[in-house]
């Protein structure tokens, strides 16, 4: 028995183009959100081109490490008769180099350059290396010299001495919270790259070590031993300065009590590999009272008997997690606190190395 054949459906035909052209509509609609939330991710982190201002030059550092975007701010100063310093600053969590919620503008460092003739570098970490933009001063893959970020920003620094013939025994690096563990990492690896490092509420080296329900499991030593070894044959007393306020609830005053206790082992292990006290350390401590709509504060400086720094820190009272500071400008910034950018200038302009 043969079967005829069913005579095709009306409405089959039509079917197919109809969607294939309802995938190519939607296909455009993705691609078109996906390339504006990445415009808008870039502007974010990257900042939009008419906010680079007179002396700011964007680079990209490109090394065995990988990559590093990080914008340069070269003062009016600059002029190619005189080796000028540098200052690097690091951002802290949910912060950018240069885009939005900016070092650049928490600091201020670009106007205290133009007065004072130096070069500011600003790194701005990418959320594909950390969703929130955190520098990932944590994880142990990012503490050592030749790997990871440590190895970045280093060469960053290097390559801003060389394209704008800056001073290489005037590098400086500070940081914020995440930032300012990186910093001290950057110490600790870095040791002939940079003069002095500055911590504004961070940590000290190692911190992933600590256990916050008990600190006094891992101690300051413990962590020193190994800041001390990753400086190696390069092995010298790097100044630190520490910025800490003591309402700050995410990275607690502890942690910068460690952190100084931390240094000024490393500066007794670098002396003569003994944790032996060989150094005899001094400190003194000065105290700031509060004034009208202005923090108190105390200073302390350990140093050497012959002078030298060891540990330079600021305790602030009633200040939280932030960049201390009159004319700061971001998310993470206290108008009421001294002014940290000014007194990581002072500290880096006293401090060259040696």
């Amino acid at each position: 028995m043969t079967s005829t054949p069913s005579a095709p459906d009306a409405d089959a035909e039509p079917t197919r183009p109809r969607r294939r052209r309802w995938l190519r509509i939607v296909s455009g609609i993705l691609a078109t959100v996906v390339a504006a939330v990445s415009l808008g991710v870039a502007a974010l982190q990257l900042g939009l081109p008419w906010q680079v201002g007179d002396g700011d030059r964007n680079h990209v550092y490109q090394g065995d490490a990988g990559s590093q975007r990080y914008q340069v701010h070269l003062p009016p100063q600059h002029k190619g008769t005189a080796r000028l310093p540098v200052v690097m600053a690091i951002h802290g969590c949910g912060m950018t180099g240069y885009g939005w919620n900016s070092m650049k503008s928490t600091t201020q460092f670009n106007r205290l350059a133009d007065r004072k003739g130096f070069i500011v570098a600003y790194p701005t970490q990418l959320i594909s290396r950390n969703l929130i933009a955190c520098w990932n001063s944590a994880d142990p893959r990012h503490q050592h010299r030749h790997a990871g970020e440590p190895a970045l920003l280093a060469g960053v620094a290097r390559q801003v001495v060389e394209k704008y013939d800056a001073d290489p025994a005037r590098v400086h690096v500070a940081g914020a919270s995440s930032g300012a563990g990186t910093a001290v990492i950057l110490a600790a690896t870095h040791p002939d790259v940079f003069a002095t490092a500055t911590s504004v509420a961070g940590g000290e080296y190692g911190l992933n070590q600590v256990d916050p329900d008990d600190p006094d499991s891992t101690s300051p030593l413990d962590t020193a031993r190994q800041a001390w070894a990753q400086m190696g044959e390069r092995a010298r007393r790097v100044p630190l300065l520490v910025i800490q306020g003591e309402q700050d609830e995410v990275v607690p005053p502890l942690v910068a009590t460690r952190l100084v206790a931390q240094w000024t082992a490393v500066s007794d292990l670098v002396d003569d590999g003994l944790p032996n006290n060989s150094l005899n350390p001094t400190e003194e401590t000065v105290s700031v009272p509060a004034a009208a709509g202005r923090h108190a504060y105390t200073r302390s400086t350990i140093t050497a008997p012959d002078g030298s720094p060891i540990v330079e820190s600021y305790r602030v009272q009633d200040m939280g997690h932030a960049w201390p500071g009159p004319d700061g400008d971001g998310r993470y910034t206290d108008h009421a606190g001294p002014d940290a950018s000014q007194i990581v200038w002072e500290f880096a302009e006293r401090h060259p190395m040696p």
